[in-house]
């Protein structure tokens, strides 16, 4: 019916919410019916006419402002541009229009280098659900919605399938562990629209006042989209081509797959990733040719090793890089990957004004953050300090959070009885008397589990 009503000689225009695009690609690719990506490419190239202005917020709101092979920024409404930016990389992989795939490139370029968050959340601002300017980059009003980090993975999946490029894939890992998981309660009941990166335990704009996930949303987007993409997950783990498999994200699995021409692959992976970074693959069956395994060395990890038959392979595999491995394989060959994962601190880029001068903790995939709960009773998070040098220890807390490794952190509380009754004042001529203290980080994904409180993740420096 759509595609009787709209296309070339009939209705003009594009769809305010970009989403039938990729719906129309996957049917044409179930039915091989031409029509189908023919007409996602009509919808595709009515952008920029300039004549959709919902919310009074004018074209660019919905990317109608300008052609999407001209687009130099994301900009507007952050789930409209990111589906549509999906749905455009899926026009590209049918049909191989290099103006398309350029286009691709360096919006998802600005979108991670000046408008994106530590834990892969994108949509600075409350008004419009939208990006905000470059480096507009708040943590306590943000707005990071779900169905945003759900959108920016799959383009990151799409634009892996077309480059190859592990840093695609870096980022979807990032989504997954923290701006993905971090909408859903753990027991599963409840859901994040917002995903905010400060909380000061109220705020009047979220959640009937208080920063916790309800159980019901006016605008019910997030939930079923929430519970699709965990049903995709799997999907995410590896792609084939006819030199052999890649793996791109690391849990456990089995893979069955072919390499072409009847030459059957099957793998099994056995990890306890992302809180230990030891990866096994068995080969479970081949063909007694020689093929090509590449496995992801995440941009995080400084330098993996490789066994394989539990003899070490000599390679150069830092982060962001793939190691491989080709040569003819026997059923039983054992591949280890070791990842060693330790805590560390991240900076943000000094033209981020809301984080100037701020740490953040990581540890392998996972952002973590300061909880109120779990700090000494009297400490304010407005007041905790950290230093880059600080020392930092990994400890596994089966007993909090459904199980978790938690970062404990040498920081200081700075004494702020100075400001007691003032907002203002003359510059001390020495620094604020501090503390020294331990603080606690959880994953950033588990935050908000206990109740409504208090909880920042990006952390004054000392």
């Amino acid at each position: 019916h759509i595609d009787a009503e709209f296309g070339p000689g009939k209705h003009q225009g594009a769809p305010g919410h970009p989403e039938i695009e990729l719906a129309l690609i996957e049917l044409y690719r179930e039915t091989g019916e031409r029509r189908y990506l023919d007409l996602a490419a009509f919808f595709v190239d009515q952008r920029g006419s300039g004549t959709m202005r919902g919310y009074r917020l004018g074209p660019g709101y919905q990317q109608d402002h300008v052609p999407v092979r001209e687009a130099a920024e994301v900009t507007g409404h952050a789930v409209r541009q990111l589906y549509l930016t999906a749905g455009v990389s899926d026009l590209y992989l049918e049909t191989g229009e290099q103006a398309l795939l350029d286009a691709m490139t360096r919006l998802w370029r600005d979108a991670t280098a000046t408008k994106m968050h530590i834990t892969a959340g994108f949509g600075a601002r409350f008004v419009g659900e939208s990006f905000g300017q470059a480096y507009e980059l708040p943590s306590d009003r943000c707005y990071c919605e779900t169905c945003a980090a759900i959108a920016g993975m799959m383009w990151s999946w799409r634009m892996l399938l077309a480059t190859g490029e592990p840093r695609y894939a870096d980022l979807l890992e990032r989504s997954l562990y923290n701006g993905f998981l971090s909408s859903v309660s753990l027991d599963g009941q409840r859901y994040f629209y917002v995903n905010p990166l400060q909380s000061r335990g109220v705020n009047p704009l979220q959640s009937r006042g208080v920063v916790e996930r309800p159980e019901w949303f006016g605008c019910a987007c997030c939930p079923p989209n929430v519970m699709r993409q965990i049903a995709m997950v799997g999907h995410y783990a590896a792609t084939v081509d006819g030199s052999g498999v890649q793996i791109h994200q690391y849990l456990s699995a089995k893979i069955e797959t072919e390499l072409g021409a009847g030459r059957g692959v099957a793998l099994g992976i056995e990890t306890d990733y992302p809180w230990d970074g030891r990866v096994k693959v068995t080969v479970e069956g081949t063909d007694g040719k020689s093929w090509k395994l590449a496995l992801r060395v995440p941009a995080w990890c400084e330098r993996a090793s490789l066994r394989v038959n539990d003899r070490a392979i000599e390679m150069v595999a830092t982060g962001g890089t793939y190691a491989v491995v080709e040569r003819t394989w026997q059923d039983g060959d054992v591949v280890e990957l070791e990842l060693p994962i330790q805590p560390r601190l991240t900076e943000p880029n000094p033209r981020v004004d809301a984080i100037r001068g701020s740490l953040a903790i990581e540890r392998g995939p996972f952002v973590y953050c300061l909880e109120g709960i779990d700090q000494e009773p009297s400490l304010d998070l407005l007041d905790v300090r950290v230093a880059p040098e600080a020392s930092m220890k990994a400890v596994r807390r089966e007993d909090l959070l459904a199980g978790v490794v938690v970062v404990e952190a040498q920081g200081a509380v700075v004494d702020t009885s100075l400001w007691q009754d003032q907002l203002y004042r003359p510059a001390p001529a020495e620094a604020l008397p501090q503390r020294e203290v331990v603080l606690t980080a959880v994953p950033y994904y588990a935050w908000a589990n206990r109740g409504p409180g208090t909880m920042r993740v990006w952390i004054p420096r000392c």
